[in-house]
């Protein structure tokens, strides 16, 4: 007679997880339309939903996994989508100081906006400045921040977003 997962031991979550994960992993992807993405939010959205589980019961775990990977998947598609609206404004700065061309005046504004901006990064607190200038900088991923600083990926994005934004404030 052969046990089911549940009796050996196993998480009924972790057989649910195994028998929906590829459809889960399509489910992502044509959220946020990058499969390799997907998998990570997979993976995230197991842990989260581990830890939910063993402290209270789930009554549907099909579903609640569900939901959890579609929640994720919409949370990663609008951060992704405004840190590229983000960029695509920088881009559009640096294309108008390009245009503008190398006059004195020019010069000047640039070195202006360049020492607001340190003056930005020094108010930073010490996380946020580092997680910024190894993004920005030293163009590490935001998964190599994360293992440098311990902390997760969201919150290296959440901390790179708002050190961005304080510099866009005190710069402009």
């Amino acid at each position: 007679m052969q046990k089911t997962g549940a009796a050996r031991g196993g998480s009924p979550l972790l057989e649910v997880f195994s028998a929906q994960r590829s459809r889960l992993v399509g489910l992502a992807a044509k959220i946020i339309g990058c499969r390799s993405r997907a998998e990570d939010i997979v993976h995230d959205a197991f842990m989260k939903v581990d830890t939910v589980a063993r402290s209270e019961q789930i009554h549907s775990q099909a579903s609640y996994l569900n939901r959890v990977v579609r929640n994720l998947s919409i949370d990663d598609y609008r951060r992704r989508q405004f840190e590229d609206n983000l960029i695509s404004q920088e881009s559009d700065c640096d294309e108008a100081s390009t245009l503008a061309g190398g006059t004195p005046e020019a010069l000047i504004a640039d070195q202006q906006i360049l020492e607001r901006i340190a003056v930005a990064l020094a108010d930073l607190p010490e996380r946020t400045r580092r997680a910024f200038e190894m993004s920005r900088i030293h163009g590490m991923k935001q998964n190599e921040i994360a293992k440098a600083l311990g902390v997760s990926p969201a919150l290296v994005s959440t901390m790179i977003r708002d050190a961005l934004l304080h510099c866009r404030d005190k710069a402009i």
